[in-house]
């Protein structure tokens, strides 16, 4: 069977998005929002539903969404509004192709049985299309009002992890099961280290979120992640905002670059090159209608990248094995 990480790797480099579809970092965004009464970070979601379809249909790889429980204004950023595992088997529902991921499920938060149980829903539903991106979490608030202990919530990853890997089969008294099991074992990745050790990182997961960065940045973290886990998929985003001008210049910003649609491509070349096996593009900064920019980067970016449907390219793997 096909896994969802053969999928996302498919032809060696891949194109997604990451949630919320808004631009509401911008300067109008910022006016819209205060106009609506939304508070800062919270993204406007009329559209949400309608760009995840276009995302699908014009072939971008993977569509990202992240845990954010509560609402923090020392951090000011909502991602996606809405609860992680109930949105993505929304977005199964609507869309067809497109990789599910999450950037990424704080496991510690979370009652394991039912993360599971949610997991194991969604890739059945999504037809094996999801990506699970797990993490430790990195917002102290968050913990006192779940319950748990943040001082302890590495060792909370590891027995996650574990139950994860084994359908909670050591965790259920005898003649209990957790059902749906999942057609084929949760591709997991991690983001940050988890208050673990690399090597154990690299021994226990599946793949690598890492920080945005310039392809210089990537090089080393890449390399450092080639040294744990050897050909296991390394996985980043940038910020973008992608003017008019398909010339305009490269200029960098936190996170990200402002470029028209020849500097991204060699971007974006540049990343491949470092050891980067997916981008997802993150758009609250871009300042075009999004609707607009996807269809630009589908006509004119995916084709350099996306030489061919992941099927195709999988089958031809599988044919220089013969």
């Amino acid at each position: 069977m096909t896994t969802a990480l053969d999928t996302l790797t498919a032809g060696g480099f891949s194109i997604g998005l990451e949630a919320p579809l808004d631009h509401d970092w911008t300067p109008a965004g910022e006016a819209s929002r205060r106009q609506s009464g939304r508070l800062p970070g919270e993204p406007d979601l009329q559209q949400h539903a309608d760009l995840a379809r276009l995302a699908d249909h014009l072939g971008f790889r993977a569509l990202w969404v992240r845990d954010v429980p509560v609402y923090d204004p020392n951090f000011g950023d909502a991602a996606q509004v809405f609860e992680i595992f109930s949105y993505l088997g929304y977005l199964a529902g609507i869309t067809r192709d497109i990789l599910l991921g999450t950037a990424a499920v704080v496991l510690p938060l979370r009652e394991p049985l039912l993360t599971l149980k949610s997991a194991s829903t969604l890739q059945h539903l999504s037809g094996n299309r999801l990506l699970l991106g797990v993490a430790s979490g990195d917002r102290p608030v968050e913990y006192p009002l779940f319950g748990r202990d943040f001082a302890s919530r590495g060792a909370a990853f590891r027995e996650q992890i574990a139950l994860l890997r084994d359908n909670a089969r050591a965790q259920l008294p005898s003649g209990l099961a957790m059902l749906p099991r999942p057609p084929s074992p949760l591709p997991l990745l991690v983001a940050g280290l988890a208050q673990q050790t690399p090597d154990w990182i690299g021994a226990h997961l599946d793949g690598c979120l890492a920080y945005p960065g310039a392809p210089d940045d990537h090089l080393h973290r890449a390399a450092a992640w080639r040294r744990v886990a050897g050909d296991k998929p390394y996985i980043s985003f940038i910020h973008l905002d992608l003017v008019e001008d398909a010339n305009a210049p490269l200029r960098r910003f936190r996170f990200g670059a402002q470029a028209g649609r020849r500097a991204l491509i060699e971007e974006l070349r540049a990343l491949h090159a470092s050891g980067v096996h997916h981008i997802g593009l993150h758009l609250r900064r871009n300042t075009r209608p999004l609707a607009e920019t996807l269809r630009e980067i589908a006509e004119e970016v995916l084709p350099h990248f996306h030489t061919e449907s992941p099927e195709e390219s999988l089958h031809e793997d599988t044919r220089s094995l013969v």
